[in-house]
Protein backbone atom coordinates (compact mmCIF):
# COMPACT_ATOMS: atom_id res chain seq x y z
CA UNK A 1 0.00 0.00 0.00
CA UNK A 2 1.16 3.45 -1.00
CA UNK A 3 -0.63 5.49 0.98
CA UNK A 4 2.23 5.54 4.17
CA UNK A 5 3.89 8.13 2.04
CA UNK A 6 1.59 10.67 1.76
CA UNK A 7 -2.35 11.50 2.19
CA UNK A 8 -3.93 12.43 -1.41
CA UNK A 9 -7.75 12.96 -1.25
CA UNK A 10 -10.45 13.33 -4.39
CA UNK A 11 -12.24 16.43 -3.91
CA UNK A 12 -15.78 16.14 -4.96
CA UNK A 13 -17.52 18.64 -7.01
CA UNK A 14 -21.10 18.86 -6.00
CA UNK A 15 -24.00 19.75 -8.66
CA UNK A 16 -25.75 23.15 -8.31
CA UNK A 17 -28.59 21.08 -6.89
CA UNK A 18 -27.02 19.55 -3.93
CA UNK A 19 -25.99 21.87 -1.36
CA UNK A 20 -24.42 19.49 1.14
CA UNK A 21 -23.28 15.56 0.39
CA UNK A 22 -21.51 14.03 3.61
CA UNK A 23 -20.35 10.51 5.12
CA UNK A 24 -21.04 7.60 3.81
CA UNK A 25 -22.10 6.11 0.42
CA UNK A 26 -22.25 2.82 0.64
CA UNK A 27 -20.91 -0.30 3.71
CA UNK A 28 -18.19 -1.50 2.61
CA UNK A 29 -16.26 1.02 0.79
CA UNK A 30 -13.78 2.07 3.93
CA UNK A 31 -14.28 5.73 2.76
CA UNK A 32 -16.86 8.62 2.86
CA UNK A 33 -17.35 12.50 2.06
CA UNK A 34 -16.40 15.16 4.42
CA UNK A 35 -16.52 18.94 4.08
CA UNK A 36 -13.34 21.04 4.59
CA UNK A 37 -14.25 24.74 4.33
CA UNK A 38 -16.48 25.15 1.25
CA UNK A 39 -15.53 21.87 -0.40
CA UNK A 40 -15.89 17.71 -0.54
CA UNK A 41 -13.13 15.43 -0.38
CA UNK A 42 -12.56 11.28 0.21
CA UNK A 43 -11.97 10.63 3.51
CA UNK A 44 -10.45 7.06 4.62
CA UNK A 45 -12.37 6.01 7.51
CA UNK A 46 -10.70 5.86 10.73
CA UNK A 47 -8.40 2.79 12.21
CA UNK A 48 -11.61 0.64 13.71
CA UNK A 49 -12.80 0.63 9.89
CA UNK A 50 -12.04 -2.05 7.56
CA UNK A 51 -11.11 -1.02 4.25
CA UNK A 52 -11.32 -3.97 1.88
CA UNK A 53 -7.92 -3.83 -0.79
CA UNK A 54 -10.99 -2.38 -3.68
CA UNK A 55 -12.58 -0.37 -1.30
CA UNK A 56 -10.74 2.99 -2.28
CA UNK A 57 -10.65 1.99 -6.20
CA UNK A 58 -14.35 1.41 -6.09
CA UNK A 59 -15.29 4.31 -3.87
CA UNK A 60 -13.77 6.41 -6.90
CA UNK A 61 -15.87 4.48 -9.65
CA UNK A 62 -19.51 4.95 -7.23
CA UNK A 63 -18.41 8.94 -7.08
CA UNK A 64 -17.99 8.51 -11.16
CA UNK A 65 -21.44 7.10 -11.83
CA UNK A 66 -23.06 9.35 -9.83
CA UNK A 67 -21.79 12.18 -11.38
CA UNK A 68 -23.39 10.91 -14.37
CA UNK A 69 -26.20 11.71 -13.59
CA UNK A 70 -25.20 14.93 -12.07
CA UNK A 71 -27.81 14.78 -9.44
CA UNK A 72 -25.38 14.80 -6.48
CA UNK A 73 -22.47 15.18 -7.65
CA UNK A 74 -20.93 17.16 -10.78
CA UNK A 75 -17.61 15.84 -11.24
CA UNK A 76 -14.72 14.45 -9.32
CA UNK A 77 -11.19 15.52 -9.90
CA UNK A 78 -8.77 12.63 -8.38
CA UNK A 79 -4.68 12.72 -9.15
CA UNK A 80 -2.58 10.24 -10.67
CA UNK A 81 -1.02 9.49 -7.68
CA UNK A 82 -4.26 8.42 -5.71
CA UNK A 83 -5.61 7.00 -8.92
CA UNK A 84 -2.66 4.58 -8.78
CA UNK A 85 -2.92 3.99 -5.31
CA UNK A 86 -6.05 2.58 -5.44
CA UNK A 87 -5.53 0.50 -8.19
CA UNK A 88 -2.52 -0.93 -7.59
CA UNK A 89 -4.12 -2.09 -3.95
CA UNK A 90 -7.33 -3.28 -5.97
CA UNK A 91 -4.92 -5.55 -7.84
CA UNK A 92 -5.43 -3.84 -11.42
CA UNK A 93 -1.47 -3.61 -12.11
CA UNK A 94 -2.12 -2.87 -15.89
CA UNK A 95 -4.19 -0.13 -15.43
CA UNK A 96 -2.58 1.40 -12.68
CA UNK A 97 0.79 1.51 -15.06
CA UNK A 98 -1.05 3.25 -17.89
CA UNK A 99 -2.05 6.45 -15.84
CA UNK A 100 -1.03 9.57 -18.29
CA UNK A 101 -2.64 12.47 -17.13
CA UNK A 102 -2.03 14.36 -13.96
CA UNK A 103 -6.00 14.32 -12.42
CA UNK A 104 -9.05 12.23 -13.46
CA UNK A 105 -12.46 13.14 -13.79
CA UNK A 106 -15.45 11.01 -13.14
CA UNK A 107 -15.42 10.64 -17.38
CA UNK A 108 -12.00 10.13 -17.37
CA UNK A 109 -12.61 6.77 -14.34
CA UNK A 110 -15.69 5.32 -16.56
CA UNK A 111 -13.65 5.00 -19.69
CA UNK A 112 -10.56 3.85 -17.77
CA UNK A 113 -13.41 1.24 -16.34
CA UNK A 114 -14.51 0.31 -19.55
CA UNK A 115 -10.99 0.33 -21.67
CA UNK A 116 -9.46 -2.01 -19.02
CA UNK A 117 -12.65 -4.21 -18.37
CA UNK A 118 -12.62 -3.38 -14.74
Amino acid sequence: MLSDKKIIIMEIILSKHCESLTGSLGYGFGYSIVKRGKRFFSQRGNHNVSVPPDGHWRFICACAELAKNKLQIADISVKRDELREALYDAHHFNAARCLALQDYNARDIINLKITFGL
